[in-house]
């Protein structure tokens, strides 16, 4: 090789990696480091595997067995979270969901596979497993979307049955809101929220759901960041995949769980990527972060897991090597 190819080569070699580790830097600059808590690194792919966002223990169980039984990550997805949205002592999903100010109970899910293909329903009213009519909005419809009555109508189309969501708990919790009517979100209100759950399956196939009754007393016609492709949920089957919790806005705002895929894209472990997100949020120039909550979960193709929150007491619950655990999550605000 020619002397001067042989520098022009190396110089150009050497802005790419300036380059590189430009990006990486400005990455970095974004949130401290912690001692990456909850990460299991492994040269080996760890499958089957499901984590989910709070403590979720039967939910996660139930999505483990479906993998263990050689199921799909989708079908473990849904099914697990078809056993919260049927738990009605918890008031932030499904039937027993708190209501929004005008007293009705209103849900939002999505589903995601790993083809990249996505579901979601907005705004429903009467029925009570909505992950399951966002599957179907995804596979049998050319839509990713409905929303409000279009919806409710698709899902009894589809042998979805109505019924009262608002459950005697929920409602006399309502009735006492009115009293004052003061509208604030509660950090890390009953430690449980949105469920979004991850799974990869024996065939190392990553899926991810999330479903929500979203803010307790809400105005009517809120939609958070839960059912919304990128904020509450995002999966891509090459790299991993990442789900929200907490307040929908900030989640939004900031395109939170697209941004820990792509930082995982660029070499970031899931919990270098969970810790990344949730700076973006809290540098936020005037951002009063101290009076909500925002929570996230990842899961790399390897198998290797993150979670991060803004403050104390978010856990989650993973599933690996036949063991079911429920985890604190590491969190930013120590003050």
């Amino acid at each position: 090789m020619k002397r001067r190819n042989f520098i022009k080569k190396t110089s150009v070699t050497g802005l790419g990696l300036v380059a590189v580790s430009s990006a990486f830097i400005g990455c970095n600059s974004d949130t401290k480091t912690s001692d990456k808590k909850g990460l299991s690194s492994t040269l080996n792919p760890i499958r089957p595997l499901v984590i989910a966002t709070w403590k979720t223990d039967l939910a996660v169980e139930t999505a483990a067995k479906v993998l263990e039984k050689g199921g799909s990550a989708i079908d473990a997805v849904e099914q697990g979270c078809r056993i919260e949205e049927a738990n009605e002592e918890g008031q932030s999903v499904g039937k027993g969901g708190l209501p929004d100010r005008d007293g009705d109970v209103t849900l939002d899910a999505c589903i995601m596979d790993e083809k990249g293909n996505y579901g979601a329903v907005l705004g429903v009213k009467n029925i009570k497993h909505v992950i399951s009519v966002a599957r179907k909005v995804m596979e049998d419809t050319p839509h990713v979307m409905l929303v409000g009555d279009g919806a409710e109508k698709f899902a009894v189309l589809k042998g979805f049955e109505r019924e009262n969501l608002l459950t005697e708990a929920s409602k006399k919790a309502w009735e006492k809101w009115k009293e004052k009517s003061e509208y604030k979100p509660i950090i890390n209100i009953e430690n449980h929220d949105t469920i979004g759950m991850l799974a990869i399956d024996k065939n190392g196939h990553i899926s991810g759901a999330c479903t929500t009754s979203g803010l307790a007393y809400k105005m009517a016609g809120r939609v958070g960041d839960s059912p919304i492709i990128g904020g509450g949920l995002f999966v891509d089957n090459e790299i991993g995949g990442a789900s929200a919790t907490g307040l929908g806005e900030e989640v939004l705002k900031t395109v939170g769980s697209f941004l820990i895929v792509e930082l995982m894209r660029q070499g970031k472990t899931p919990q270098e990527a969970c810790e990344i997100a949730i700076g973006r949020i809290v540098n936020k120039p005037g951002k009063d972060f101290k009076n909500f909550q925002v929570g996230y979960i990842a899961v790399n193709k390897q198998g290797e897991t993150g979670a991060y929150s803004i403050h104390e007491w978010f856990s989650y619950n993973i599933y690996k090597d036949e063991e079911n655990k429920n985890i604190k999550s590491d969190y930013f605000n120590k003050a």
